[in-house]
């Protein structure tokens, strides 16, 4: 009978171990996954810093030839408007004169 309770007791104590063993291989597997999710999610947050600064220069750049473009149309009605100025301002002083002498 103490051999019945001596190989039980060698049983309880081996799967004790066991449990213990798995239990810490559980705790090292999560430390693990919580490493490798926190490096993910740093090499996602890096690649999305990537994307979005290469999309902020894409836009910036797009922005920059509106702009240009805008001020060179700009500069451009303004110099046709000093021309026709120069060019019929005394045109316009003598009708505008004709239309208020007018009766």
């Amino acid at each position: 009978m103490n051999n019945i309770i001596s190989k039980i007791s060698e049983i309880e104590a081996s799967a004790a171990s066991i449990m213990d063993a798995a239990a810490e291989r559980k705790k090292e597997y999560a430390k693990e996954m919580e490493e490798k999710t926190a490096a993910f999610d740093r090499e996602i947050e890096a690649e999305t810093a990537r994307q979005l600064e290469k999309l902020r220069e894409s836009m910036e750049a797009d922005a920059k030839k509106l702009l240009d473009a805008q001020r060179r149309d700009a500069e451009e009605a303004i110099r046709q408007m000093e021309e026709t100025y120069r060019s019929r301002h005394t045109k316009y002083v003598e009708e505008l004169f004709k239309s208020m002498t007018k009766e």
